[in-house]
């Protein structure tokens, strides 16, 4: 069974086409306007073409020639994305929305840039911020791509029950669902539009799609590409203003955190200015091909899938197997006071993802977390904890060598992760 595509994020940026680009050369028919708009529309033929280095080049020579024409920059993003440039995507997406505030598809693309670079705190910022000039079913889907599958299924509910609600829509719900661990529900909302018999396969393909094993692989397996090495976009490229969605440096929250030994500064969560890239998962490729348009997942706690038993065609039974992944036992090497902390993040189904993400770096060791408040807001930080001070000082080191963030304090009345509890 091929699965049909559920979002337009990313592809939906070829449908500027000539309309915008034409206009752009409409306002002045100069010798470098029209050399920057055919070099715009070639950038485009060659993407069409899947000829994407050829694109990249001519679509940096548009935008040199006009650098503050917003869709030139639109379209150079799409050719980085389309490269597997992640990076460069990013910037050149960041700054068609300094030029073009208004631009919901530039900030939708931003944001899958930001995902696949590992900023999805950034990502989630971008979607809010421009909440009103992005469709509400790819903002959804991109929400529960970022880490915030409860906030998608809140924004895809509401899309679902609006008149003229099509089966992107209901699928993209169903993702959210099924990304928020509530399988059950997702299976029902998927066999509104398919048969009973694909119902099951279809569960299965998003529960292994949704296992990357780093911060690109799934946006990579989005666009059918391979990432690469990217250093950004060349320096002479970028806009002489501000990128968006800068963030000032916030109250620290563990400065008003009872017993705390810092060893590096924490943060909400960290932007990372590179990733190491791989291919995304060949089973991933394998079974899930793309249409038109390009299914959006987000990744499911790191523990393994169970398998999901298929019967012959029946009603659709609930996931029990998929829904509820068991977590690995407590290992505790020494009894201690000591906490190696995480992160704080924006909400307990955040933390939860980021946890999903890095688990496999704290291998038997259960999540410990609780609210806090500072001058800051009100966040939920993530530790694991129980040690002595030198086995958490180690423990963090080795985190830290991983590309990891996190600093070590005196316990402060941990409990066990919300998400733990819950099961």
């Amino acid at each position: 069974m091929k699965t049909r595509a559920a979002i337009t994020l990313g592809l939906s940026v070829l449908t500027l086409g000539g309309a915008s680009l034409a206009y752009a050369g409409a306002r002045n028919e100069t010798k470098v306007e029209k050399q920057a708009l055919a070099s715009a529309h070639k950038a485009q033929d060659f993407l069409a073409k899947g000829k994407y280095a050829a694109a990249v080049s001519f679509a940096e020579t548009a935008v040199s020639l006009r650098p503050q024409v917003s869709d030139y920059r639109v379209v150079l993003g799409q050719t980085y994305l389309k490269a597997g440039r992640f990076i460069s995507a990013r910037d050149a997406f960041g700054d068609a929305l300094t030029l073009s505030p208004d631009n919901g598809k530039a900030a939708l693309n931003l944001s899958l840039a930001q995902i696949a670079t590992g900023d999805w705190d950034g990502a989630r910022k971008t979607l809010s911020a421009h909440a009103g000039t992005i469709n509400p079913s790819d903002r959804g889907l991109a929400m529960a791509l970022a880490g915030d599958p409860s906030g998608a299924v809140e924004v895809l509910t509401a899309a679902v029950r609006t008149p003229g609600a099509d089966t992107k829509v209901r699928q993209n719900l169903a993702l959210a669902l099924a990304l928020a661990g509530r399988w059950q529900e997702a299976k029902s909302m998927i066999s509104v539009d398919l048969a009973p018999a694909d119902v099951d396969q279809r569960i299965m393909q998003w529960a292994s799609f949704a296992r990357p094993k780093s911060a690109s692989d799934q946006v990579a397996s989005l666009l059918g590409v391979t990432p690469i090495a990217d250093g950004g976009q060349p320096v002479a490229l970028a806009l002489n203003a501000p990128a968006p969605m800068t963030v000032a440096a916030a109250d620290p929250i563990d400065a008003h955190m009872p017993g705390q030994s810092p060893v590096v500064a924490d943060v909400v969560q960290p932007q990372v200015a590179d990733v190491a890239v791989t291919a995304a998962p060949s089973l991933a490729v394998a079974s899930i091909q793309f249409g038109p348009h390009a299914e959006v997942v987000q990744a499911l706690p790191a523990a393994p899938v169970r398998a999901v038993a298929v019967k012959a065609p029946a009603r659709p039974v609930a996931l029990a197997a998929v829904a509820s992944v068991p977590m690995r036992p407590v290992v505790v090497p020494a009894k201690g006071n000591f906490f190696v902390q995480i992160g704080a993040y924006p909400s307990v189904a955040v933390a939860h993802d980021k946890w999903g993400r890095i688990a496999s770096s704290f291998a038997g060791q259960t999540p410990h977390g609780m609210n806090v408040t500072s001058k800051a807001g009100t966040f939920y930080r993530v530790s694991v904890g129980g040690f002595s001070r030198g086995q958490a000082d180690a423990m963090c080191s080795s985190y830290r060598a991983k590309g990891g963030n996190c600093f070590v304090r005196a316990g402060a009345g941990e409990q066990t992760a919300a998400w733990i509890k819950a099961k």
